[in-house]
Order: structure tokens, then C-alpha cells, then sequence
């Protein structure tokens, strides 16, 4: 049975069991939980999940992990769910029971997509417990007129509130990344904006071209004419040569009723 990170999926497995209840702490697990594990690998965390709530589904893209996975969680653990496919194409919202947190190592080639996406795509999900990139954590919260600052930052933040923060050892993983990882905890603290899918297509919108004055890179994504976020600007307060990056997430909600 194959067990070889493949560099092209962005694996890197967990090697060492010691980061579980680091995890375990931050995820705050619960006999009730169902959890959504995202690039299972080797499974080292499915079973540490399975032994602790009520039910893991568990979505890997690599087929040839399966002998590996399923010796892994053995007999006694049928309240894990193996799903094979592309998380980002799968439809998990409609995975039984639905899902109540997310807690995976995510492969560092989807992490971000996949927790933006997630946001929305799976309103069940109440807290989230990710292992990523250390830049890509630091991303999640970082502030606005900072380089870390970007769309996805804006999206988790209007969601979420962080709850947790570990730096974690490059040799906990097999193989050994050339990047520093981070484990990374928040929760939905409330409802999104009614109206959320319209802000964030201007989040998208203003953030495609940062470099950009806003109503110019909200035009180019073809959202709304440069005079008419102009104008929108000027009714909220700011200025219209103010850039994406100099918005707090708040504000992007603001810009997107006025926009309308």
C-alpha cells in the first residue's frame, strides 16, 4: 500500500501524536460533535476524532491512502465516514449528520479556498480547528494595511472570532515542510449579514487588484461602475482612492449596501 506524500496534493502527514491533544484542546471536542476532516492522510487524526466524538466524516482526495486509512481505523470505529474525492467539488453540505466543526490538517494547497468557502457553504459548522501554513494563519486575522491582509481575511473575520492560536513544529509532519505550520482555532460567534453573498462578491471584487484604487478594481471585476463605488465611498465616510486593504471587515458590508 502506497503511503508517499505526493508533493503535487500538498501532503504532509502527521508523524508525530504528540500535536493530537494540542488539537484536541483547541477543537474543544465533545461527545456530540460530528467532524468534518478534510486530507485525512494517514488517519493518525481520524482515529484521535473517532475516539472522542460522535461521528468523522472524512474527505481525502488520494485514493491509493484507502488500505492505509482503513487499517488505521481498524474495528470499532464505524462511526467514521471515508469520502474520495476533491473537498472543494464534493458537496458537504449535504453530508448526514451534517457537520458541527471543522478539524483537519489541511492540505496546504486548498487550505484557503476550502475555509473561505466553508464559511458559508457549511452553516452547520460552528468552529473551525485548522492546521496551515503559518502565513496562512497569520492571514485569517491579520489586520487591515497590513501585507497579511487580504479577502480571505475579511471573509473569517466577519464570521468569526478567534479562539486559539499554536505554532507547530516543522518535524511533526512526514514529510518535513520547508514552511512553518500553525494551528489555528475560531468560532461563529452569530448569524452572517443577511445579504453576505453580495459582500463577498465585493470582497472578491476589491481585493482582485489590490494594488488598485477600489472603484477601480471593483469595476474591473465587473461588479459595479468606478463613479458608482465612487460615489458609494464618499456616502460611507471614506475616500474614493482608498484601497481594498485599508477597509476593516465591517466596513466591506457598509460598501456593498451602499453600492446598491
Amino acid at each position: 500500500m502506497s503511503t508517499t506524500p505526493k508533493k503535487e496534493l500538498g501532503q504532509h502527514f502527521l508523524a508525530d501524536e504528540n500535536i493530537l491533544g494540542v488539537i484536541g484542546r483547541l477543537a474543544e471536542l465533545g461527545a456530540d460533535d460530528v467532524v468534518l476532516e478534510v486530507g485525512p492522510g494517514l488517519g493518525v487524526l481520524t482515529a484521535y476524532l473517532a475516539d472522542r466524538v460522535a461521528r468523522v466524516h472524512a474527505v481525502e482526495l488520494d485514493r491509493s491512502l484507502e488500505p492505509r486509512l482503513r487499517q488505521e481505523l481498524g474495528a470499532g470505529r464505524e462511526n467514521v465516514d471515508l469520502q474520495f474525492g476533491d473537498a472543494l467539488s464534493l458537496d458537504l453540505a449535504a453530508l448526514e449528520p451534517a457537520p458541527t466543526k471543522l478539524v483537519a490538517n489541511l492540505p496546504y494547497s486548498i487550505a484557503t479556498p476550502l475555509v473561505a468557502e466553508s464559511i458559508d457553504g457549511l452553516p452547520t459548522v460552528g468552529s473551525w480547528c485548522v492546521m496551515v501554513q503559518r502565513e496562512v494563519a497569520d492571514r485569517f486575522f491579520a489586520r487591515p494595511r497590513t501585507k497579511a491582509y487580504g479577502a480571505v481575511s475579511v471573509l473569517v473575520q466577519l464570521a468569526a472570532e478567534k479562539t486559539g492560536f499554536h505554532p507547530v513544529s516543522r518535524n511533526v509532519f512526514r514529510p518535513r515542510p520547508n514552511v512553518d505550520s500553525a494551528l489555528v482555532a475560531f468560532r461563529r460567534p452569530g448569524e452572517l449579514p443577511t445579504d453576505y453573498s453580495r459582500v463577498k462578491a465585493v470582497i472578491g471584487a476589491a481585493f482582485a487588484h489590490r494594488r488598485k484604487q477600489l472603484p477601480n478594481s471593483i469595476e474591473l471585476a465587473g461588479l459595479a461602475p468606478a463613479e458608482a463605488v465612487a460615489q458609494a465611498l464618499l456616502e460611507i465616510g471614506l475616500e474614493p482612492s482608498a484601497r481594498a486593504e485599508s477597509l476593516a471587515p465591517e466596513e466591506f458590508v457598509v460598501l456593498s449596501r451602499a453600492l446598491r
